[in-house]
This record gives C-alpha cells, sequence and structure tokens, in this order.
C-alpha cells in the first residue's frame, strides 16, 4: 500500500473535502499542515514544483495534485489502484 501525504492549511473547504473522501474509503493518510510551518510550505512547494495551494496531495513519490484531482481520480475509477500499487 502507498503511503499518502496530503499537505493541508487552516480554514480550507478543498482539504476537508479530501480528508473526507480519503477517511470515507478508509484511506490512512499523514495530514501535514503548512499553515503555520515554513519549513513543511517550502518542502511542500519543492516536492509539488511550486504549487501553493492546499491541500497537495501526494500518493507515494507521485503528486496528485490537489482535491479536484483526487476526485477525479476517485470518478474515473483510478485512485484504488494507485493506492495499492
Amino acid at each position: 500500500m502507498q503511503k499518502v501525504v496530503i499537505y493541508t492549511g487552516p480554514i480550507c473547504n478543498y482539504c476537508s473535502a479530501a480528508k473526507h473522501l480519503l477517511s470515507k474509503k478508509k484511506i490512512k493518510y499523514e495530514e501535514i499542515n503548512v499553515g503555520n510551518d515554513p519549513e513543511k510550505r517550502d518542502e511542500m512547494l519543492k516536492k509539488s514544483n511550486g504549487m501553493r495551494t492546499v491541500p497537495q496531495i501526494f500518493i507515494g513519490e507521485k503528486h496528485i495534485g490537489g482535491y479536484v484531482e483526487l476526485k477525479a481520480l476517485e470518478n474515473k475509477g483510478e485512485l484504488d489502484s494507485l493506492i495499492e500499487i
């Protein structure tokens, strides 16, 4: 099972939606809140090639993007196979 990491921020509806989708599917994830942590924000920016918005979601070493991209993977039936690689 691939490790899922989600970088989040404070008062973020898309972050909440992404965490809800993952939890609903019983997919465990590590949440890293970048709101008050400049080092973690820099880490997110580096890993995501400069994407500043939250959430930024990673499955294993693969950058998925944000909630919209996560939901699109789920809608296409591709999320489960990415997790279980």
